[in-house]
């Protein structure tokens, strides 16, 4: 196991020795380093005030994503490079084009959000050439502007390439030689610190991974530490030990594997996105309103699943689509406790018969066990998964859709961009030759303590044609699936009237093609087949 922490700050080497599994870029940065341009706004990963930059080799090229350095634990830095708004001054003291831009355009009010925003516009620069006002403000839809001065600063977007050509950007003109510095930090070594917060471990193959969760059972294991962060920044709990995932490139893996997709549990959101967008275009608009472009780059598919948030967005889709998760451990299956592990915590829950189990298989090559369930019955109740000791997340299979089949997926929160969803709705039907009903799966988010299919609303589809009394129906039996709660979101009954709602939407999105059901500008509604 290797000891010390490495990565490049701008262009200087750091190596530490001892630092706590869940030191915060943020708090690195301001406490340590006395970098300052950094800003805690929120502490939750929700204002950008604190944005930066991390290069990362990808397949050996080096990209450049936004993150929330307030949520991003130090250590999952090793072998990357971070950004800061200190970095963007030329060696003569000059202004970076983003910041001159700024200036220009006069998208600077307060101050305190701008670091951020120019951050959030540097790393758009880098990875884009022209984009256009949409991508701009997709780009900064994570960064929040107390003063309201929106406006400006997307011009200084659209600006700042006329200040300087993009090629000519000094952060691409060192592009090879920062990814070739960063390759001779890559190693297969297990990363191992301790700090007086506890032990921090980042394997680097998944059999690796395996023999750390069966020795740690209480670990948390950390994949881009979106809501996790929060544990520590919000409700300052103590993570001992930390198994990060992120070293790992064998599980960013995606796969077209002919009638499925494959997707690693570390395929970060903005890949997931790619990939789904091309089964339905309903999943890429839903996956563009998953949080702002710094959670979009930092979270996993995996992560989102075992984390069993009954208000995730993507479950409700992958559940819909007939997802299969796919669970790795070096323990067989038949060795089950009554004790399973979620989020660093022991929950106790009756063992499931092995009946429920898809399928079974031991892969020679490495020796594993793994799993492979239907992604609906992963989830059991709020916060508990059917996972057992010594088992991590490998992998989810999605099928594509095919030819006779309706889909829609959409959610609806208080804020349209980078919020939590009140109801998140995901519907699949397949059409028989007689145009009737032959299969629905309507799945859910915060309806329940889970993500959930409404068994009884689709057993009043099957055998019906898809018109507005087959939806009247099921509309009519949500209740029978559903007791919603009141929260601070949404009432129950605000948030039965919506999933009901959203089942017509997708009826009139796929029947009436001429109706645009959504924000003028947005995906008017496609439904596939």
């Amino acid at each position: 196991m290797r000891k010390t922490l490495r990565f490049l700050l701008g262009d200087r080497l750091v190596e530490i020795e001892r630092c706590d599994p869940t030191l915060t870029v943020l708090d690195w940065l301001r406490l340590d380093q006395r970098m300052t341009g950094t800003k805690e706004g929120c502490a939750e990963g929700d204002c950008g005030a604190c944005t930066v930059i991390v290069s990362r080799l990808d397949h050996g090229l080096l990209r450049y994503e936004a993150i929330n350095a307030c949520i991003r634990f130090l250590p999952t830095l090793d072998g990357c490079q971070i950004l800061t708004v200190e970095h963007l001054k030329g060696a003569d003291g000059s202004l970076h084009p983003v910041q001159q831009a700024m200036v220009e355009c006069h998208g600077s009010q307060c101050g305190f959000c701008t670091p951020g925003f120019v951050m959030s516009l540097l790393a758009l620069r880098l990875n884009e050439a022209e984009p256009d006002i949409g991508r701009i403000e997709d780009a900064l839809a994570g960064n929040l502007c107390r003063c309201t001065g929106y406006e400006p600063i997307i011009a200084a977007g659209r600006r700042m390439d006329e200040i300087a050509p993009r090629e000519t950007d000094r952060f691409l003109l060192e592009r090879e030689r920062v990814a070739a510095r960063l390759a001779t930090l890559s190693d297969a070594e297990t990363l191992a610190l301790r700090g007086e917060g506890g032990c921090f471990y980042a394997p680097a193959t998944v059999s690796t991974l395996a023999d750390l969760v069966a020795a740690h059972p209480q670990a948390t294991l950390v994949a881009g530490a979106t809501d996790v962060g929060l544990w520590v920044t919000k409700a300052m709990k103590r993570l001992d030990p930390v198994i990060y995932l992120g070293r790992i490139e064998t599980l960013r893996a995606i796969t077209d594997e002919g009638d499925h997709l494959r997707f690693g549990a570390m395929a970060g959101h903005a890949d997931v996105r790619t990939a789904l967008a091309a089964l339905s275009p309903q999943l890429d608009e839903l996956m563009r309103r998953f949080g702002g472009e710094q959670v979009r780059n930092a979270g996993t598919i995996g992560g989102n699943i075992a984390n069993g948030s009954p208000i995730g967005d993507l479950p409700p889709a992958l559940i819909a689509l007939d997802a299969t998760l796919v669970l790795a451990s070096i323990r067989h299956c038949e060795e089950r406790s009554d004790e399973a592990i979620q989020g660093g915590h022991t929950e106790r829950f009756d063992p499931a018969p092995l009946g429920r189990f898809a399928s079974l298989a031991m892969t020679a090559e490495d020796g594993l066990i793994r799993r492979s369930i239907p992604l609906e019955d992963f989830f059991m109740d709020y916060r508990k998964q059917d996972r057992r000791p010594g088992e991590f997340v490998e992998a989810v299979v999605v099928p594509k859709l095919t030819d006779g089949v309706l889909f829609h997926a959409s959610k609806v929160s208080k804020r349209f961009d980078e919020d939590i969803s009140a109801v998140c709705g995901a519907f699949r039907l397949m059409l028989g030759s007689d145009g009737r009903i032959s299969e629905a799966r309507l799945a859910y988010g915060g309806m329940a303590g889970i993500p959930k299919r409404a068994a009884a609303a689709e057993a009043a589809l099957v055998g019906q044609r898809w018109n507005e009394a087959a939806v009247g129906a099921a509309i009519a039996a949500l209740p029978q699936d559903f007791t919603p709660l009141d929260d601070m979101r949404a009432s129950a009954q605000y948030r039965l009237r919506i999933a009901g709602n959203l089942l017509r939407r997708f009826l009139i999105e796929t029947t009436q093609a001429q109706t645009h059901t959504r924000v003028a500008g947005l995906l008017a509604g496609a439904a596939h087949g």
